[in-house]
């Protein structure tokens, strides 16, 4: 049986970093920010060449360990069938180790960029099909949700595969990343988190879950007492205590914040009025401490998206 037909030219693939989790979504919400990885990608005659700029060029694989090049040649086999050359360019702004789905975004970059090289790929490799793969290579699906999908997404698995519904953020909400310098790794986090935990704490988180969802998309007012978290947050302090430090100064002064994912990024979500006070808590906590950058971004509102060339 013959494979796919791959397209001569290259297309290009944008993706978005992610927040996940938000405070008390564990493993389900996640939130698509403006800040992008590109892609490009062509298939060639034979071989693989990968280039990278930005976010990781000095420390990357730049061979079939890279993770984009993995993800491409997981959907590649979905699709039928390997091509014979491929050539690969990344440019990277999402930063890595630091809770803002560069994994992620790896990888939705790499399943996106197969499918939209492969003739009649869309048809082979539809969009739920596209999510559970994203799911099945990250290990989870809160972030690949939200970076294939944009805007705020809530995820799950079920016996088959994962699935996620999406929702639109409120357009009050203004987003500020406050981002370390240095990594703290996933599996170092998740190693943090107990086996049980109280059930008054599961029962907080609940309901702050539920109400996460209304004050995001409609009722802002609400996002501080909806993103109490007492199921993670805690417990992955000590591999991050600035972070913490920072968490629990802004939400002292009424500014709903979180460890973003797995850390050790805080994000706050304020709204049009607040973003220059809530920016410059940067540099208040960092007279004589750590040392955050913090970036005002947009709410993603597409996730990833094959994009002309020339943009």
């Amino acid at each position: 049986m013959a494979g796919p037909a791959f397209r001569a030219a290259a297309v290009r693939v944008r993706v978005p970093a992610t927040s996940a989790n938000l405070g008390p979504g564990f493993d389900a919400f996640g939130l698509a920010l403006g800040l992008y990885d590109d892609v490009v990608v062509r298939v060639a005659d034979s071989g693989l060449s990968v280039d990278i700029a930005g976010e990781g060029a000095g420390t990357l694989a730049r061979d079939e360990r890279h993770l984009v090049v993995r993800s491409m040649r997981a959907a590649f086999d979905r699709l039928g069938g390997q091509p014979r050359g491929l050539e690969v360019v990344c440019a990277n702004r999402i930063p890595h180790g630091r809770g803002l789905g560069s994994s992620s975004a790896a990888i939705c970059a790499g399943i996106v960029a197969a499918r939209a090289v492969t003739i009649g790929g869309p048809s082979a490799l539809d969009d739920d099909a596209l999510l559970a793969l994203a799911s099945e290579l990250e290990g989870h699906p809160d972030n690949v949700a939200a970076c294939l999908r944009g805007n705020f997404t809530v995820a799950w698995t079920d016996e088959e595969s994962a699935k996620a519904v999406t929702l639109e953020p409120s357009a009050q909400v203004v987003p500020v990343v406050f981002v370390p310098a240095t990594e703290v790794l996933t599996e170092t986090a998740r190693g943090l988190l107990p086996k049980t935990v109280p059930l008054a704490d599961a029962a907080v988180n609940a309901g702050r879950a539920a109400l996460l969802v209304e004050a995001l998309t409609r009722r802002p007012e609400l996002l501080l007492a909806a993103t109490e978290d007492r199921l993670h947050q805690d417990y992955r302090a000590s591999a991050m205590p600035d972070s913490a430090a920072l968490v629990g100064a802004l939400r002292a002064e009424g500014v709903p914040a979180v460890i973003s994912g797995a850390g050790p990024t805080v994000l706050a979500l304020t709204d049009e009025a607040g973003a220059d006070k809530v920016l410059a808590f940067a540099d208040d906590h960092g007279r004589g401490g750590p040392v955050f950058a913090a970036h005002r971004l947009e709410l993603d509102r597409t996730g990833a998206s094959v994009l002309p060339l020339d943009g």
